[in-house]
């Protein structure tokens, strides 16, 4: 890595153009990515089909639309698993598993497969703006809404794009002009990109995540890295991370441009080249004059809401990759004071005789529940639901001395239950047989009569939803209205 200073935005590469005219592209899925690259490659003349394996109402009214621009669509299982002949190029879904005999077909047949992100990457015009890139396995939609709200105080036109929800494509494509834009990304969408070349990257942190979809720690690591490839300015990484593979581990191993930095992030006093807290103040020694002996301020820790050790390390995330880009720090204090976080993640939503209730909704696995954990002294926790292959050691020994009790729900609850039994087993256990909605009214409830004034009530399930809801904000919001019944 190089140490040069980085005083301006520099221009992102481009990968050789691809012809679309006229060539016979296949889409794989429908959904927020999938259409929209239907018409996107309608547009610029290719030969479009569309297979989606599911066959409901939605997808079949998502195809009634684009059949009406005379684009071709195959629905279900038979269709999605079978490649259309002639196809040239495969366009997938970030979701598809990459053992789908779809993907087995084209491998064989050597056809190329893009995702959403490496077909948006591909459509950008000369002009186009950068990338500010950030992926990880928490905090990476906070992430890049903080820094999309930086960019904005330093007066920049910008967006929070990809994995938070709008689509790249639509950003790419669209009328809109930006100066950078801050862009959310998967690994599932990694997975898929080749010649994406960030300005500057993060990868926030590192847990196992998603390993039924990439088959190993090691591919969702290596999937999560490919951000930092030919990175231009800054890679930004977590000092605080001690898991192998961490972020630094990545950064060794990634391909950059000549010049670019590698900037670490902590939550302590920072070294050279990283930013961090000094005193309460979050500080930067990586984009002055004189890393060696100088700081600058860019903002109190009270200005990040919440101040959770999690959230901190998020918002210097952002700060790394807005002063990569040249963002005084003034906008950096004024981006974080302006940020307001979004709902299921730590957010209180009251307190009850003495005693606080904590949604954290958005923590669906193991890595976001124990930073979750960490933020508060005497806790009753409520977890459980899908467990997608994860296991509850770890979480539950590091977190048992924070624990008043645990009230468990969800399909999976038993694998937690029997980690509480080897590693808390002094800690009361409230086990709810129950995976129907209204469990969350009880399991608020029973968590009441656990708790003392000067406790976290905390929801941070550490798993999935879908055993008894539709997401992880049906949860949260199930946790809020029964934290609300408490009140009235």
């Amino acid at each position: 890595m190089g140490s040069g200073q980085v005083t301006a935005p520099v221009a992102s590469q481009s990968p050789e153009p691809y012809r679309f005219r006229g060539r016979h592209i296949t889409v794989a899925g429908l959904g927020v990515s999938g259409v929209p690259a239907a018409r996107a490659l309608h547009g610029l003349g290719a030969h479009v089909t569309v297979v989606n394996d599911g066959d409901d109402e939605r997808a079949r009214s998502q195809a009634a639309e684009l059949e009406r621009l005379g684009i071709a669509v195959r629905l279900g299982e038979q269709a999605a698993g079978t490649l259309p002949e002639g196809t040239e190029l495969v366009v997938t879904a970030p979701g598809w598993k990459p053992g789908k005999p779809l993907f087995v077909a084209a491998g064989q047949a050597g056809v190329p497969i893009w995702g959403d992100v490496e077909l948006a990457w591909r459509l950008r015009g000369p002009d186009a703006p950068p990338w500010l890139a950030v992926t990880g396995t928490n905090g990476k939609t906070t992430t890049v809404r903080m820094l999309a709200s930086i960019l904005e105080a330093a007066g920049l036109r910008t967006a929070a794009v990809g994995n938070i929800g709008v689509s790249l494509l639509d950003a790419v494509l669209g009328d809109e002009r930006y100066d950078v834009l801050a862009v959310e990304l998967s690994s599932y969408q990694l997975h898929w990109s080749s010649s994406l070349r960030a300005h500057s990257a993060a990868v926030l942190n590192l847990a196992p995540d998603h390993l039924d979809w990439h088959g190993s720690m090691e591919a969702y690591a290596a999937d999560k890295g490919r951000v930092y490839e030919g990175n231009r300015i800054a890679c930004v990484y977590n000092v605080d991370a001690t898991d192998k593979p961490s972020t630094e581990d990545l950064v060794r191993e990634a391909d950059v441009e000549e010049g670019c930095r590698a900037v670490g992030f902590t939550l302590g006093t920072p070294g050279p080249s990283q930013l961090g807290v000094v005193d309460g103040i979050l500080v930067d020694r990586a984009f002055v004059e004189d890393r060696q002996g100088s700081a600058q301020e860019l903002a109190e820790v009270t200005d990040v809401d919440p101040p959770a050790p999690h959230n901190i390390a998020n918002a210097l995330a952002a700060a790394a990759l807005a002063r990569a880009y040249g963002v005084p720090a003034a906008a950096v204090r004024d981006g974080l004071r302006a940020f307001t976080p979004d709902a299921h993640r730590i957010a209180h939503v009251a307190d009850v005789d003495g005693v606080a209730y904590v949604d954290d909704s958005k923590a669906t696995n193991t890595h976001a529940a124990q930073a979750s954990l960490a933020a508060y002294e005497s806790i009753v926790w409520i977890a459980g639901g899908l467990a997608k292959g994860a296991t509850f050691d770890e979480l539950v020994a590091r977190s048992a001395k924070r624990l008043r009790g645990v009230v468990l729900i969800g399909a999976d609850r038993a694998l937690i239950r029997e980690a509480l039994a080897r590693h808390a087993p002094e800690v009361p256990v409230v086990d709810l047989d129950r995976t129907d909605t209204g469990a969350m009214l009880q399991a608020v409830q029973e968590a009441k009569r656990l708790a003392r004034p000067g406790d976290t009530v905390l929801l941070a399930p550490a798993c999935a939803s879908m055993d008894m809801f539709a997401n992880y904000n049906r949860r949260g919001e199930a946790f809020a209205r029964a934290v609300r019944e408490l009140g009235a």
